[in-house]
């Protein structure tokens, strides 16, 4: 069953397109990764499904309700939890716990037992007393993650949850949400982490403002039909000389090595060694290799900044 339907939704800003006519269907229970760099659209895209902006045009459907014609409606079965979500400092868990159990309209009756298992749920039961400022990064998002549970959502969305803390903190964030996932809500999550990414169902490349793919993790990288060479070369100005190269696609850096994306069956490796020895480049290591889910992301940037280039100076 369908959980979020979004036909041809667009969001501006005076002259700026943040959102530029997004399509995408998201089926109940899947975790939805949305990834892309700063200024892609991300957090303006979960704003729109937040019901927290308008589109300018285009339409969003949420469990088969319209966001822009029923906002209020739609929050009795979202979560929404920002990048910069501020908790009250001054308030323990329990009593920020209480405010946001009021804010969604929990009965009262209702609330001891639900205070107990989100407590228990996110492992907060022995900070309880503990002000909001006193918490670590990591237990300040849990206590985030356990406010917008109190309603129990069919839909969270999420940004950039496990942005500031520890690596441990990020595991056990993502331990959470794999079991809220496992009870059949669905997940959008913006993450900058490509390991992240590749625990979600499907992945939404945007760029830009627009959606450059929609799939699987492993799907995205098998729709990579290039060669894909991985060098390391002594020369300040190799990436530069290489961009001359015969179906080269894109290039860019990858650790300490470059990697190229040349048109498939080109013979790129025998190429790519041809050219750097016409041009007296010392080789230190050269290989043909399998694209990672970081390549599939890298060289779909590169791409579409390229074809940029392109048509300006065309």
């Amino acid at each position: 069953m369908t959980a979020v339907e979004i036909r041809n939704l667009t969001k501006k800003f005076n002259q700026l397109v943040a959102c530029d006519n997004l399509n995408l269907k998201i089926e109940k229970g899947e975790i939805i990764g949305i990834i892309g760099p700063d200024g892609a659209g991300k957090t303006t895209f979960l704003r729109l499904l937040a019901g927290l902006l308008k589109p300018s045009s285009g339409s969003i459907m949420l469990e088969g309700i319209e966001v822009a014609k029923n906002p209020q409606k739609i929050k009795e079965f979202i979560g929404y939890m920002p990048q910069h979500f501020s908790l009250y400092g001054d308030l323990n868990v329990s009593e920020n716990l209480k405010f946001f159990a009021d804010l969604y309209g929990v009965p009262s009756d209702k609330f001891k037992e639900r205070k107990k298992e989100l407590l228990r749920f996110s492992g907060l039961s022995p900070f309880e007393d503990r002000l909001a400022r006193n918490l670590s990064g990591g237990m300040q998002k849990k206590l985030v993650l356990a406010c917008n549970l109190f309603h129990t959502p069919d839909i969270l969305l999420l940004d950039e949850p496990t942005t500031g803390v520890d690596p441990l903190s990020r595991k056990e964030l993502w331990d959470l949400l794999f079991q809220i996932n496992s009870r059949g809500t669905t997940l959008l999550i913006t993450t900058p982490y490509m390991d992240e990414a590749q625990r979600c169902h499907k992945i939404s490349f945007m760029y830009e403002g627009r959606i450059l793919s929609y799939n699987s993790p492993q799907s995205l990288i098998e729709e990579r039909k290039e060669e894909t060479i991985e060098l390391i070369a002594e020369h300040r100005g190799v990436r530069r000389l290489l961009g001359k190269l015969p179906g080269l696609k894109s290039i860019y850096p990858f650790g300490e090595t470059l990697h190229l994306i040349f048109e498939s069956g080109i013979g790129a490796e025998k190429i790519t060694k041809e050219f750097l020895k016409k041009e007296r480049i010392q080789i230190h290591s050269l290989k043909r290799i399998t694209p990672s889910f970081e390549d599939a992301f890298l060289a779909l940037i590169e791409e579409q900044v390229m074809e940029r280039t392109q048509k300006k100076f065309s």
